[in-house]
């Protein structure tokens, strides 16, 4: 192992011989010393991605009513009256008033483009989240999902419209805050002089199974059957109805959990070597962890004010990075902003065009491409989800 792969071991202080008594599951990082964070590879997926949530974007922005022309929408969105006039792009996104402009250009920034960049938002945030999980927890299969969070906000969302009724408007939020709780119970129940991966994956196993049964008997005491589709619009996951409100709501804790998880890319590194070589190295390994994972909670958490519950994502994401850019975080968290969205967009994209002019959840198709996506990395891969 050279010193020029593994930054964090020139201060190490350990000899040869315990160096190389890493765990035998966990691959190196492999990083680009000359080039540091950007590598070809992350600049290839910025590129790639980029391209593909722009050429989605454009297609979700025909869609609809009104119709348009691929051109129609693009020359909308640079519409000289919004981008260069700052008193209309100030209305769009804080909606004080109604812009004078043209017909096509209402339409594409009042209601469809916001649907769009709430996607690129959503991915971004799932895709760190799960990242940030599985070196939490060492195991490549933690998600969101599997260390209770969605299971939280689902019963909150189902304890609104069936009990709490009152506080239906704060419905967004308050599915966030479910999902805080449930992972603070978890790891309250994973605690026992500290944590550790396995107990922390059990326990969000349990509280997820507990809570999913709660959540299931509450659909027997719904009023009507609205409350219902509209409980299964936010737990199945939907970009529906997504705008600046829900933009304004999130756009900066997404940025702010995004930026502490790059700052925090070495201790993910570190925590991928196991808790005693992390704390020879002289981290304090369950503060970190707790410290990652409200990061990645407020990562998911923003996901899901904005979209409800979009499954696979967080869990995919990370694993197409690793195969394109390395399992080095420093890499890996980037490529996972870039790809999330693509993966969003283009999902929503054909979510859309599938039905047309209905549509269907997005959480229906993400789920739809996890699922094959993973059957083959467990063809390929013999030691899949070992921790």
């Amino acid at each position: 192992m050279s010193n020029d792969k593994w930054d964090f071991e020139l201060d190490s202080g350990l000899d040869t011989e315990e160096q190389t008594r890493l765990p035998e599951e966990i691959e190196p990082p492999e990083t680009t010393p000359e080039m540091g964070w950007i590598t070809p590879e992350v600049i290839t997926v910025a590129i790639v991605s980029t391209v593909l949530v722009i050429a989605s974007g454009l297609v979700q922005l025909t869609f609809g009513a009104y119709p348009l022309t691929v051109r129609e929408a693009w020359q909308a969105v640079l519409d000289p009256a919004v981008i260069w006039n700052l008193d209309t792009l100030r209305a769009f996104v804080f909606q004080s008033t109604n812009p004078d402009v043209a017909t096509g250009t209402l339409v594409v920034w009042d209601i469809r483009l916001p649907r769009v960049i709430a996607a690129v938002i959503v991915g971004a945030n799932l895709a760190v989240s799960g990242a940030v999980f599985q070196s939490v927890t060492r195991n490549e299969m933690a998600s969101p999902f599997i260390l209770g969070i969605n299971s939280g906000a689902s019963l909150a969302i189902m304890l609104t419209l069936v009990v709490f009724t009152a506080f239906t408007p704060f419905l967004p939020l308050l599915a966030a805050a479910g999902g805080t709780v449930a992972f603070l119970i978890v790891y309250a129940i994973a605690w026992k002089g500290g944590t550790s991966p396995v107990r922390l994956v059990l326990a969000g196993v349990i509280v997820g199974t507990l809570m999913g049964s709660i959540q299931t008997a509450l659909f027997f005491f719904a009023p009507d059957i609205d409350v219902i589709l509209t409980a299964l619009a936010w737990t199945t996951g939907s970009l529906t109805g997504a705008g600046w409100r829900e933009i304004r709501l999130v756009f900066l804790l997404s940025v702010l959990s995004v930026g502490l998880t790059v700052i925090g890319a070495r201790q993910l590194n570190v925590l991928m070597l196991g808790e005693e070589t992390a704390g020879a190295l002289g981290m304090s390994v369950e503060r970190v962890r707790f410290a990652l994972s409200g990061v990645a909670i407020l990562s998911a958490s923003s996901a899901i004010v904005v979209a409800g519950l979009v499954g696979f994502v967080g869990l995919i994401v990370p694993h197409m990075a690793r195969n394109v850019v390395g399992s080095d975080y420093k890499q890996l968290i980037i490529a996972c902003v870039f790809m999330g969205p693509a993966l969003m967009t283009v999902s929503d994209m054909f979510a859309r065009l599938i039905i047309s002019p209905g549509q269907l959840p997005v959480g229906v198709l993400t789920g739809l491409i996890g699922g094959p996506y993973f059957l083959y990395l467990m063809r390929r891969r013999q030691k899949l989800g070992e921790l």
